[in-house]
């Protein structure tokens, strides 16, 4: 069973890889600010993290199948989101170094909620069928003791700009997080056993999907 991932996302990526999965990358084009705007718009308020971010993983995913028509799909389509929750702020990406140091400033030594959405659709030549989607959540708690010389060396390092919440726990980041309260993939942007439920639910067994070197 092949499956493709609507992300750009090097994390999400090597997450797969990992676990013995080599996926079919597609960019899906989205304008995430417009597909949150109307979705707020249509409800008349804010989206809670867990309905914006699985919102925004079927963007993605309904995206890259819309994209892949020229090259017609069979398989599992992925698309993933993720925020990060602080004082009940949502967090994207930072983009700017600034941006970034303001928000270890206030996270530094508490603890927030990183939120990760899934929306996998089956394919089949093309043609999107069943899909099903869903949020996990895990919490995470930040070093007390990170002075402005480690935070001003990893901010100048530019990981911590294109990361919801400004962090990782799979690369430089991992050392100022002092512990995780859930499934730990989700902090890095897609819920390995969520995934795995998913697929399940749409009648697939996990281990079809395994294809890299060494997973059989």
């Amino acid at each position: 069973m092949r499956l493709y991932l609507a992300s750009t996302s090097p994390a999400r990526l090597a997450l797969l890889r990992a676990a013995g999965i080599e996926p079919v990358l597609i960019n899906p084009d989205v304008d995430e600010a417009r597909v949150v705007a109307e979705a707020e718009a249509a409800v008349g308020s804010a989206l809670e993290p867990r309905i914006l971010v699985e919102l925004l993983a079927r963007a993605k995913a309904e995206a890259a199948v819309s994209a892949s028509l020229q090259k017609p799909l069979t398989g599992l389509l992925l698309g993933g989101d993720s925020v990060f929750v602080l004082d009940g702020v949502i967090y994207g990406k930072p983009h700017t170094a600034e941006a970034a140091r303001e928000r270890w400033e206030r996270q530094r030594g508490r603890t927030g909620t990183l939120y990760s959405g899934h929306w996998l659709i089956e394919v089949a030549d093309g043609v999107p069928g069943r899909a099903i989607g869903a949020a996990a959540v895990a919490e995470v708690t930040f070093a007390d003791d990170l002075d402005d010389a480690e935070l001003d060396a990893y901010i100048a390092t530019g990981e911590p700009l294109f990361v919801a919440g400004a962090f990782t726990i799979d690369s430089l980041g991992a050392p100022f997080i002092t512990s995780i309260i859930g499934d730990p993939s989700t902090v890095v942007g897609l819920s390995l056993p969520t995934l795995r439920r998913l697929v399940r639910a749409l009648g697939h067994e996990w281990p079809t999907l395994w294809n890299r070197p060494g997973a059989l």
